[in-house]
């Protein structure tokens, strides 16, 4: 069937050397096909563009959020699992998807700091949660029993 992408806001900045600082721009990512539709954060910090991406679209299937390489001085670039759970609500996404970790060692936090945070809150509110394996494929639609795989691992 049809894909349709459209981007939407977010919140970042770009460059990779020292003179091209935000001489692009960055997004996150709205994808629809049939009648699923998924939200992809992108890299981003909480802002108030995901409330409005939720209301433009009127919500989603599943929510792809950024958990991880966060930082107390990064607020405009990464967002705290409390943010990124905010962001998903905000989108208002019925399963979260948690990306954006335990791959790179950016900030300060262990590797399995936003995982775990994530979890404790998604038991906490009642959050549909996944927590793929890094390379785990995942298909829409079936159903997985959602293991916390990284607490065998520290």
């Amino acid at each position: 069937g049809d894909v349709r992408l459209v981007a939407t806001p977010a919140q970042h900045f770009s460059g990779r050397g020292l003179f091209d600082r935000d001489r692009t721009l960055w997004a996150s990512w709205v994808i629809e096909s049939g009648d699923q539709r998924i939200f992809y954060s992108g890299d981003s910090g909480y802002f108030p563009g995901f409330a409005q991406i939720g209301e433009r679209f009127g919500g989603f299937d599943i929510a792809l959020m950024e958990n991880g390489a966060y930082d107390a001085y990064w607020p405009s670039v990464h967002m705290q699992p409390e943010e990124s759970v905010r962001a998903f609500r905000d989108v208002r996404a019925r399963v979260f998807y948690a990306m954006h970790n335990s791959a790179f060692d950016l900030a300060l936090h262990t590797w399995h700091d936003p995982l775990d945070r994530v979890a404790d809150i998604a038991a906490r509110e009642r959050i549909e949660l996944a927590t793929p394996r890094l390379g785990e494929v995942l298909t829409i639609g079936v159903p997985r029993e959602n293991v916390r795989w990284w607490q065998g691992l520290r």
